[in-house]
């Protein structure tokens, strides 16, 4: 079904691979498509609990592959029909999404991992805002997501200088959930995607979303999606689930619904 990604599902995690390591995982346009679909694919299958986002090869995405672009694109556009469905695919995804950073994470392969709302690094990943060197503007929602990470002016920082950025230090940062040891690279990135994934997923993604929906509302408007979330969760089976573990003394099993 894919050519550039794998994807596949193993005990209720979905993983993408992006699988053109002799490119650095860099994008095409074929890519951003294989992705958006994958994202659909894993959105709609109810045994998916978890997606994992990663490279193959020594590289996590080195951005775009520029040798794919035409003398005088149009960036814009190949923003508007590539890259946006892709990112807006992945901030409505609702289910909790972990970036496994690999190695590097350049231009819009660092806005990829951005937009996930986890980030795992292995401690020979880094980061770099590389679109500065090329005469060019974080896209691909990195001006959304970097300073609601970082700050505004540690964001501006980034994306001006456009340096490297090490795998501890975008621990400091905020930038990453954790670093994680080559040598247990598989083990602990797979153990924490299936943590997640035997969370209550219908709470997470109501978590998720008004996360996000916070930045633009006032206090009114936050309780008020706070009290529709809240009867939402209150009538899933995870929750029924939660309150007879908790009343038995026992560990709760959640089936995510």
């Amino acid at each position: 079904m894919y050519e550039t990604i794998q994807y596949v599902i193993e005990s209720h995690v979905a993983w993408i691979r992006l699988n053109r390591p002799e490119k650095y995982n860099a994008f095409t346009e074929q890519m951003n498509i294989e992705i958006t679909k994958a994202l659909k694919e894993a959105e709609r299958d109810g045994s998916v609990r978890c997606l994992v986002i990663t490279g193959n090869g020594k590289a996590f995405c080195s951005g775009q592959d520029l040798a794919g672009v035409k003398e005088g694109a149009d960036f814009g556009e190949i923003l508007r029909k590539g890259y946006n469905p892709m990112i807006e695919k992945l901030a409505s995804f609702e289910k909790p999404v972990i970036a496994a950073v690999n190695g590097v994470a350049a231009g819009a392969g660092m806005s990829l991992a951005l937009a996930c709302d986890f980030r795992l690094l292995s401690d020979k990943a880094s980061f770099i805002e590389a679109f500065i060197n090329i005469g060019l503007v974080p896209d691909s929602g990195n001006l959304f997501y970097l300073p609601r990470l970082v700050g505004h002016a540690k964001a501006l920082e980034l994306a001006v200088m456009g340096e490297k950025v090490s795998a501890e230090e975008a621990k400091d940062l905020g930038l990453a959930t954790k670093v994680i040891p080559l040598d247990r690279w598989e083990e602990e990135v797979s153990a924490f995607a299936e943590n997640l994934a035997h969370k209550p997923t219908k709470a997470i993604g109501l978590i998720k979303r008004y996360l996000l929906k916070s930045w633009d509302a006032d206090l009114s408007e936050m309780l008020e999606n706070e009290a529709y979330a809240q009867r939402t969760a209150g009538q899933t089976e995870d929750h029924a689930e939660g309150i007879q573990a908790f009343l038995e003394k026992r560990k709760p099993v959640f089936k995510g619904c």
